[in-house]
């Protein structure tokens, strides 16, 4: 089989998010990947899936098999339709859609050595154990790497052959240290200090360096990796430097980062020898009694042509009985096999379930990631997962009830029964948020028919549109998609995955503005809410020790006052007067060249652009070391200049300089754009153009010869200057307005190109390691890195609580916490904590009860509630509250009082708050706090249930 090149074009936009987890180079790599699936039942789809929406060069499907029932519970690319079909054939279109850099292929012969030669990247899912071994045995052999992954029921296991010597080239998700340098001196060894703020980068003995940036010593810039000592003062021996420059400042070290060599052994030795990921002894053993239960489940399929029909006692008892005859593990020969855990997997293996689908399906696609890339660490070289966990304790299903159907739940069926999967279509969820993780759990929720019947259904939430840079995790959505809203286009997929499926699109956001639709009503009529949302506040932190301004935030700061705040004041100034605006509004203004001639050529912009330049990194700064010079002392003795300020230096203007060029460039564009003046994207013309002599910009000569160019100086502007200002913008009010430029995360725009100069530029002034463009983006751009594969592992681990939530009345110990890290291998599960429990006299309670009292009919009055809550709880109210409200205090006069506790309760809310509860209003949410009670204990809410 010829398996044509891919194409090489990187699209950076749709895979924004993954290139920030990935980085270029891997990205480079797995574009030109040629893979090979076989098997594409739930666990293969989802593979399938994961690899072509990240972008993989071409993809090869396999399967000899026929779409059946069972398929389509956890199948995503099935339906009723492709019954008796190839399930390689139907899946293929579908596939292809994802993705349109991907090349998807069906093979539809035997897996043959010659075929195998085609790729880099062999997996196999549903497969025999026999075919596995005699895969496995030719991909070692001509060094391809290989990957097993299978689900049976509620159990899964992953297989990794890397070959004997794999080299990882980036074995970790961390960016290499940096830091920037306060001195290195010459001798042998040279010892480099770092500044104070970075002596917080953890630097070990024995690390490779290299770095960047150093005036004087530049021998060191861009040196092959050496070796450092780390002292107890915490500075760094780097190894001889007698013969260098001598150190004049500036420059960072950066770490480089070691490759490590993996060596795996074939399947055929890791089957008997197994090395499994575990996290201590009890889960190795788990995993060892898993390891058995797979092989028993091999030896069974072989003996009797099938799998153990659905929890049938005797089928069970036979795969334990294989079991136990398997010759004991390498290592493990004096550990007994759990038959309880044995058993429980025997008679839920016929099954085939969303959840495990997605879980696996996600961790086996990073696996082959890591193998096309070499970046992080492969698994080592078996992982097995459980989630057993999900099958109620007291009442296990029975065979009838777990007997096919000849529907598409079958697989389903198979675990948990007819019985629960109605229970599940009669659910009434609402998913909040449609990005990445909600088309995962949207899918997953229409293949195992949440919502699909009666009275159930699915609302979803999202205020958001689809846009390009969704693409490559965001699988319900396709290019034709774009700009239209994601929570109409995830309800059409959706339901084409599941006709049955009953989903409620809102284009509305969760807060203040739409309680009114968000109210009683609507939560009093759904089981359960899924939150799908991420919040970038929340995860963000912050990079920049400096006690001068962040260089990104400054930068920022600069687009939004430039290109869009000063044209809105000028295209207002009939409505806006100066007196109303602060100093740094009327800077910007001057800044902008108000006082001068509107630009009318793309130079005009040049020259604008140039001096803002001049403005930022050289003359802005040496105004301000005129203030505060290098050696200014405080009154204390302590030098201004002291961590963690930093005292900067002004920057020259080159044009040799890709930051200089790159900020003029982007700066002229982005002024022309203001102005409707055609751009241009040349820097060799632009380089050319700044090499001829400059006029001096009018509007910054002005600016410096009033001695107004900066917010520290104690100048003001004086009338005269306010009188010049407001002509000036009366001037030009008469030409066309101006377009303010919205800020987007777009590389063609130049606002990202704006916002990375900047940022680099001011980092250079002040001795800060700059970042990147790409880092640049990221920050600035609040863009989350992401991966397909983590969605859809999340998502799974969600779909197994999804099943213990609606099943009910389960203990705390039958629900998961969870936690991955796919680039370490890092997977653990633990059982939550229960709430802390308060007590006060005879009331207990956590912070999930509430104290529920009916309004009655009549309504009662405040002192009815009053002495409700002393008689039936013991409660002697102190304070009462609605809404921040006060309604009542123990502390007032008898005669206040006495006004308010005659009152209906809602009479009082109204009263005191001035709102009419809304029409259909179920609840009023109360606050109280009561005599004797201790210092920062939180009474349970109330609830006045009207």
């Amino acid at each position: 089989m010829n398996i044509p090149e891919p194409s090489m074009l990187l699209d950076e936009e749709i895979y924004s998010r993954q290139l920030y987890v990935l980085g270029p180079l891997a990205m480079e790599r797995i574009q030109k990947a040629k893979v090979l699936l076989s098997g594409l039942k739930g666990l293969g789809a989802e593979v399938a899936k994961n690899l072509v929406l990240m972008g993989i060069g071409s993809l090869t499907l396999h399967d000899p098999h026929p779409t059946c029932w069972s398929d389509l519970a956890a199948q995503v690319f099935l339906s009723e339709n492709d019954l008796e079909k190839n399930r390689a054939d139907a899946s293929q279109k579908h596939l292809a859609q994802l993705n349109e850099a991907v090349q998807v292929f069906v093979h539809t012969g035997d897996i043959t050595e010659d075929l195998l030669l085609n790729f880099q990247v062999v997996v196999l899912t549903a497969s025999k154990l026999e075919e596995q071994l005699k895969v496995g045995t030719l991909c070692h052999k001509h060094g391809i790497c290989f990957v097993v992954a299978d689900t049976r029921g509620l159990v899964g296991q992953l297989f990794c052959d890397f070959g004997e010597d794999f080299i990882v080239q980036d074995p970790t998700e961390s960016e290499p240290l940096t830091a920037a340098i306060q001195h290195i001196s010459q001798g042998s060894p040279g010892i480099l200090t770092l500044r104070r703020e970075d002596n917080r980068n953890s630097f070990c003995d024995g690390d490779l360096v290299t770095f960047s940036g150093i005036e004087g010593m530049v021998e060191l810039n861009g040196c092959s990796p050496r070796p450092i000592h780390v002292q107890e003062d915490g500075s760094l021996e780097i190894g001889d430097t007698t013969t260098f420059s001598r150190y004049l400042h500036g420059g960072i070290i950066i770490e480089v980062k070691r490759s490590k060599t993996v060596i795996h052994e074939p399947l055929n030795i890791a089957l008997h020898q197994p090395r499994m990921v575990a996290q201590n002894h009890q889960q190795a053993h788990r995993a060892h009694c898993l390891h058995q239960a797979f092989c028993a489940l091999h030896k069974f399929q072989q003996l009797h042509g099938r799998l153990p029909q659905p929890w049938d006692h005797a089928d069970a008892e036979i795969v334990v009985g294989l079991a136990e005859a398997l010759e004991p593990l390498k290592g493990r020969e004096e550990e007994p096999l759990d038959e309880a855990l044995l058993r429980t997997i025997a008679l839920s293996s016929a099954g085939d379930l969303s959840p495990m689908a997605a879980i696996l399906g996600a961790v086996a696609a990073q696996e082959v990631l890591k193998a096309i890339s070499r970046k992080f660490m492969p698994l080592d070289q078996w992982l097995y997962f459980d989630a057993l966990d999900c099958l109620p304790e007291d009442s296990l299903p029975n065979p009838e009830d777990c007997a096919p159907r000849g529907c598409r739940y079958d697989g389903q069926i198979a675990v948990f029964g007819a019985g629960f999967q109605k229970k599940l279509s009669l659910q009434h969820y609402f998913l909040v948020g449609t990005g990445a993780i909600g088309c995962e759990l949207l899918k997953d929720f229409a293949l195992v028919g949440l919502g699909a019947g009666g009275c159930g259904g699915v609302t979803i939430a999202d205020m958001d549109h689809v846009e390009r840079s969704n693409l490559s995790r965001q699988f319900l959505f396709r290019t034709h998609d774009v700009g239209r809203p994601k929570a109409e286009v995830a309800a059409e997929a959706a339901q084409k995955l599941n006709p049955d499926l009953r989903v409620t699109p809102l284009i509305r956001s969760l807060d203040p503005t739409t309680e009114h639709i968000f109210g009683d009503n609507f939560f009093s009529n759904i089981d359960g809410v899924v939150a799908a949302l991420d919040s970038f506040p929340a995860r963000e932190c912050l990079i920049w020790s400096s006690a001068s301004p962040l260089p990104r935030q400054w930068a920022r700061n600069e687009f939004e006052a430039l290109f869009q705040l000063s044209a809105k004041t000028i295209n207002q100034q009939a409505r806006t007067s100066l007196a109303d605006m602060d100093r740094q509004q009327i800077l910007t203004l001057l800044r902008l060249g108000v006082l001068g001639q509107r630009p009318q050529t793309w130079q005009d912009c040049v020259v604008w652009a140039l001096g803002q330049w001049q403005f930022c990194f050289h003359y802005g700064i040496i105004q301000l070391l005129k203030h505060f010079p290098p050696d200014k002392v405080l009154e204390d003795g302590t030098p201004f200049w002291s961590s963690p300020k930093q005292c900067p230096q002004p920057l020259e203007f080159d044009t040799n300089q890709d930051m200089h060029l790159l900020y003029v460039l982007a700066a002229a564009n982005l002024y022309a754009q203001m102005h409707g003046i055609p751009g241009s994207s040349d820097q060799t013309a632009l380089r050319e153009l700044l090499k001829l002599p400059q006029p001096d910009p009018q509007h910054l000569s002005l600016i410096f010869t009033n001695n107004l160019e900066l917010t520290w100086t104690s100048a003001e502007f004086g009338p005269e200057m306010l009188k010049k200002l407001q002509e000036a913008l009366e001037v030009w009010d008469k030409f066309p307005p101006l377009k303010p430029l919205m800020f987007e995360k777009n590389d063609s725009n130049f606002h990202m190109d704006f916002v990375t100069a900047a940022a680099s530029l001011r980092s250079q002034n002040y001795g800060i390691i700059p970042f990147n463009y790409s880092q640049s983006k990221r920050i600035v751009g609040q863009i989350i890195p992401a991966i397909a594969t983590t969605t859809a592992a999340v998502a799974g681990l969600v779909g197994l609580e999804l099943y213990k939530v609606v099943y009910g009345a389960r203990p705390l110990s039958a629900f998961r916490h969870s936690y991955l890290h796919l680039a370490e291998n890092n997977f653990m599960r633990w059982v939550p904590s229960a709430p802390a429990t308060q007590m006060f006299n005879c009331l207990k309670w956590t912070s999930w009860d509430r104290l529920k009292v009916p309004a009655g009919q009549p309504e009662r009055t405040l002192e009815s509630l009053l002495a409700h809550l002393q008689e039936q709880h013991g409660l002697r109210v102190r304070m009462l509250l609605y809404d921040q409200a006060l309604l009542y205090s123990a502390r007032w006069s008898s005669q206040k009082q006495a006004q308010r506790l005659s009152l209906r309760v809602t009479e009082l809310v109204q009263q005191v708050t001035g709102q009419v509860p809304e029409p259909g209003l179920q609840v009023l949410v109360l606050e109280l706090s009561c005599e004797g009670e201790e210092d920062e204990m939180a009474f349970p809410l109330l609830h006045y249930e009207l």
